[in-house]
Parts: structure tokens; sequence; C-alpha cells
């Protein structure tokens, strides 16, 4: 079967090894960048910006894929699948009025409230004509976060305590954002743990696959600027060390419910990936955010432990038959380490050479955002290598991660606690005092 990937980062070298697994599998790959991982797994490959719909067209129409599926958010944004939608194309990824769920917060928020949807925190939304009413609202709440309408690429979201100290700067903020979007979200601060629940869907049921957490901030110790994410770990018993069965169960259905508003909001079903970004507190499981997609690095973390063919699974969202298939993963742990250039993500060293030494063979590791240019590796103004780590328990996966991490060399650094003991310990123990 013909199959095209539409992206370039290490998420999507993920996905197309995992459909590669599939005899018989012919992909084709629409990049932005010439990564080297995807390209080796590719029968064909074009280089072109995702908002050059024609180009994209006119490269569908020469491969005739039984199916596309879309990585990143941007071409969903751009409405990509609605392309495909008309050249009759079979596509995993929501339309553009369905990415909704991550390319507007506060279409989101509003949706779980209108359809009385648990999981939301308090929240408010400010335009330009009523922020001044917003400084009550941030005046009532404890502790506050400032969300743009719209992508920011994982880096807009600022939190009291960590990214300012005082309301006035919290407000100061939402008029900052109101320069460049057309809303602002305010959301009660939220105290707990955080943790990643991607589910595949077909627009009528939901499938969760087992939970990851990921590690925002840059630096060892959770310190440093916020990131698209430096590293994330899963464990054998797909659970996390804080998280208990009914809290996934919960999590799952908040988006089964999530899906079953979409389509009563829409009219179209879901067809993808919904991951939502929830928070385990003493209240209960409390929803952050939507992606319309696989996460990066969550990907790297699920798809590969993914026993059932993923041809097959893509094929049942198409044709709504996820309720027919047994969707399997194996029972092992798994640590995924970003390698990142030095500077990242404020001011990341470009152009670098990269080398990379022979990886062991237990390691899997994944491209990002890489330029191969005469069969020499440079960095790019984003996460350049993704180390992964599998094995029975975390304390393994670990140890293979970071000695794959070894292998590559350049002006590079990565957060050595992710999936570490201490680190484990730490977000347990967070949890326990929450609870108390």
């Amino acid at each position: 079967m013909k199959i095209l990937l539409i992206g370039s980062g290490a998420r999507e070298h993920a996905i197309a090894e995992t459909l590669k697994k599939s005899k018989g599998t012919l992909l084709y790959s629409y990049l932005k960048s010439k990564n080297p991982g995807i390209i080796s797994l590719s029968n064909g490959f074009e280089i072109g910006n995702y908002a050059d719909l024609n180009k994209i067209k006119s490269y569908t129409q020469k491969i005739k894929p039984g199916f596309t599926f879309v990585g990143p958010e941007e071409p969903l944004n751009n409405g990509v699948t609605d392309l495909f939608k008309k050249l009759k194309i079979d596509v995993i990824g929501p339309t553009k009025s369905l990415a909704r769920l991550e390319t507007s917060k506060s279409f989101t928020r509003n949706l779980l409230r209108k359809h009385k949807i648990e999981g939301n925190p308090r929240f408010e939304i400010f335009n330009k004509k009523n922020i001044s009413e917003a400084k009550n609202f941030i005046d009532d709440l404890r502790q506050c976060v400032i969300k743009p309408d719209g992508l920011t690429g994982g880096k807009g979201v600022k939190v009291q305590g960590d990214h300012f100290k005082t309301k006035k700067e919290a407000f100061a903020y939402c008029n900052e954002v109101l320069q460049t979007h057309p809303f602002v979200i305010i959301e009660e601060k939220l105290e707990g743990e955080e943790f990643s629940l991607q589910c595949l869907t077909d627009g009528k049921i939901v499938v969760a696959t087992p939970p990851v957490q990921d590690h925002k901030r840059a630096f060892v110790g959770d310190k440093g600027p916020n990131t698209g994410g430096m590293g994330s770990y899963s464990c054998e018993n797909h659970l996390l060390p804080f998280l208990a069965k009914k809290d996934v169960e919960e999590g799952s259905k908040i988006t089964q419910k999530v899906a079953e508003a979409l389509h009563k909001e829409t009219g179209q079903y879901y067809k993808g990936i919904m991951y939502a970004g929830f928070i385990k507190t003493k209240n209960g499981i409390k929803l952050l955010e939507y992606n319309a997609r696989f996460g990066d690095p969550e990907a790297m973390n699920v798809l590969p432990l993914m026993e059932t063919d993923f041809v097959d699974v893509c094929n049942a969202i198409i044709n709504q038959e996820l309720h027919k298939l047994k969707i399997k993963f194996q029972n092992k742990a798994t640590v995924c380490k970003y390698l990142v250039p030095n500077g990242y993500p404020n001011n990341p060293a470009k152009n670098e050479k990269i080398i990379v030494e022979k990886i062991p063979e237990n390691v899997k590791i994944y491209y990002a955002s890489i330029e191969q240019r005469d069969n020499v590796l440079y960095t790019t103004n984003s996460r350049t290598i993704a180390c992964l780590g599998i094995a029975g328990n975390l304390e393994k996966a670990e140890r293979i991660a970071e000695e794959a991490t070894k292998s590559i060399k350049g002006k590079l650094f990565h957060r050595k606690d992710i999936g570490t003991k201490e680190v484990i310990e730490k977000r347990v123990n967070h949890m326990k005092k929450i609870l108390k």
C-alpha cells in the first residue's frame, strides 16, 4: 500500500518506522527539511513548505496514496486534511475545523463548558475589548496561568511562580499576548503531576495508548525555560508511578466525550490522534490542553511498543472500525532523551556539525530538526536527535537511553535526569503531598 507521510521531525521518523513494519508498505514523504531517518525509510520524497498546498496537491496526485498520515500541527492548521478530502484521499488527521481542538484553546475550553464535560479548570477568555475585566478575574484566583489562543510551538503558556511572580505581571502579559493573538485565556493554576494520554480515534470511539510523562523545562531539575519537550518516559505496566488505573480511565472518558461533542458541534467525525495533556490533582483529573496529533517526544514512547499492525490501525480509523480491533502494546518501559543544540530554546546554535557514531544495537534514535547536506548532518534552530531506551523496567530503559547519548557528538546538551530514580521519586512525593 502506498502511504504519504507529511512531516519531518522525530515524531514523524517514529511514525514512518511504525508504518514500515507493515509488510508491503510503500512510504512516500513530504518534508520541510531533509530528515535522514525519514528519507532512508521512504520510497520517494518531496521537500516543501507546509503552507504550499498546491505543491502538496501535485505531489499527492503524482503518488496516488491509499491514505495520508499528517504528523505535525502546522499542516493541519493550514487545512491540509480538507485538501485531501477534496482529492478523495483518506487521511489520518482532523480537518481544519476539528483541529481547533489544538489550534484554539478558547474553542476547546468552551466546548467542554458547553457540553458539561468534566476536566475544565476555572477559566475565562478575554479580547482587546474586555481585557480591563481580566484584572478582577486574576485577583480572584490564587495563582494563574496565561495562554495565548493559537499555536505557539509549546512555548507561549506562562505560569505564575515559574515565568512571572505578580498578578500585575500576569495582566501585562495578557496585553502582550493580545498584540499577536485574538484572545487570551486566563486559567487557575493547578497543582499536581502532568501526564500525556494520546488516544487513537475514528470519531466514534477512542483507544488510549500507554500514558507518558514529558519534561518541558530545558535543564536538569525542571529548571530553565519551557521547550517543545526535552524527553519523556513510560512504564511497563502502562501506568505511571503516580497514576492509578482509574486516573487513566478518567482521562479516556473525557476524551471520549470530547470526540462526541466535536461531532455534535461540527457534524464531522474526528479521525486521527487526540492527545490530551492532563494533570492529576486532589480534585481529580483536569485537562490542560489538547493536541490534534501525536506528541513529540511522546510518540516515540508508544509507537515502538505497538504490537498491532499500524497500517491496520490506520485503516480501522478511516473506516470507523476501531471497535473491531484489539490494539496491543508491549509491557515494556521506555525513556526518551533529546539532544538539543547549545543555547536551545532561546538562542540555539545553528549549522553546527553533528557526528553520529556507532549506536548500540538495543537503542533507537530518531532524527528531529536536522539538515543533511552532502551527507553531513547539521543542527537547526530546534531539537536535534532523540535517543530511546526500551527495557523491562524504567531503570534499565534510562540507562540504555543515557548510554546512547554518548554516541552523538556535537555542540549539544540533554537532560541527564529524565527517567532517573531521583526524578521519579520527586514526582511520587509531590503527588503524595498534594493528596494528603
